[in-house]
C-alpha cells in the first residue's frame, strides 16, 4: 500500500482525530485509491500511532462511506461513483444556501476581509494552473462562511455532504474557473451588504452549477 513517508506528523489532537483527518485526506485526494486495501499497521507506523485510534477512524470512515470493512479479511477504499454527485450537491446546495444566509449576520469586517484574501488566493491558484490547490482553497471559503453560521447541526452534515463531493471533484479532475471567482466575489459583495436572500441565491447557484462540469442532469431543489 504505498503511503506517502516524507510527511509532517500530525499535530496532535487527539490520536484518533488526527488519524482520522489524514486518512480521509489520502482518500479524497487519491493518495488512497478506491478498492485499495489498508493495512492497520501501515497506517499507525505511517501516522505515529497505535493501531487502535486507526482501527476506530477506520470505524468511523466506514459509517460515511469512505471505506468498507470485512471482518476477518480486509478494509478497502470503496469506489467513487460519479453518478452519486446527483445526490450529494442539491443538498449540500442548500445547505451552504442557508450557511451563507446565516453568516451574513455575522460576517465582521475581518472575516470579510479574510474571505476577500482567501479568493485572492483562489483567483492566483486557478490562473497559475494549480487546480489541485484551488480546489483546497475554494474548500476554505466555504468552510469560513459555514464556521461564521455558527450551527453544529449544519457544519457537521456539510462537513460529511463535502468530503464525498471533493473526492468527486479529485478523482474526476474537475477544474474551477474564472467563473468561481466571480461568483465568489458576488457572494462576498452580498455579505458585505448584509443581503441575506442574495448571499443564499449566490450560494446556492455557486454549488449546483458544478452538475454542469459533471455533465449530468440537475435536480430540481425548491
Amino acid at each position: 500500500m504505498p503511503i506517502p513517508t516524507n510527511l509532517s506528523k500530525p499535530v496532535r489532537k487527539t490520536a484518533k482525530e488526527s488519524a482520522y483527518n489524514q486518512i480521509l485526506y489520502w482518500i479524497i485526494d487519491g493518495t488512497l485509491q478506491p478498492g485499495e486495501k489498508l493495512n492497520d499497521n501501515e497506517l499507525a507506523e505511517a501516522l505515529g500511532v497505535s493501531r487502535t485510534p486507526i482501527r476506530e477512524s477506520l470505524q468511523l470512515l466506514e459509517s460515511q462511506g469512505f471505506v468498507k470493512m470485512y471482518p476477518g479479511k480486509a478494509t478497502q477504499v470503496t469506489e467513487v461513483e460519479k453518478e452519486s454527485i446527483k445526490e450529494l450537491l442539491p443538498p449540500l446546495a442548500v445547505l451552504q444556501a442557508l450557511s451563507a444566509e446565516l453568516a451574513t449576520d455575522n460576517m465582521t469586517e475581518a472575516s470579510i476581509a479574510s474571505l476577500q484574501a482567501i479568493n485572492q488566493e483562489f483567483h492566483d491558484a486557478i490562473h497559475s494552473g494549480n487546480f489541485h490547490l484551488a480546489l483546497n482553497i475554494d474548500e476554505q471559503f466555504h468552510q469560513l462562511i459555514v464556521d461564521t453560521a455558527d450551527n453544529p447541526y449544519i457544519s457537521g452534515i456539510v462537513e460529511n455532504l463535502q468530503a464525498h463531493v471533493r473526492r468527486l471533484f479529485f478523482h474526476n479532475s474537475i477544474i474551477l474557473t474564472e467563473s468561481s471567482i466571480v461568483e465568489h466575489q458576488h457572494i462576498i459583495t452580498a455579505i458585505k451588504e448584509r443581503n441575506k436572500a442574495e448571499a443564499s441565491n449566490l450560494m446556492k447557484r455557486n454549488w449546483l452549477r458544478s452538475l454542469q462540469e459533471f455533465d449530468v442532469p440537475e435536480k430540481i431543489v425548491q
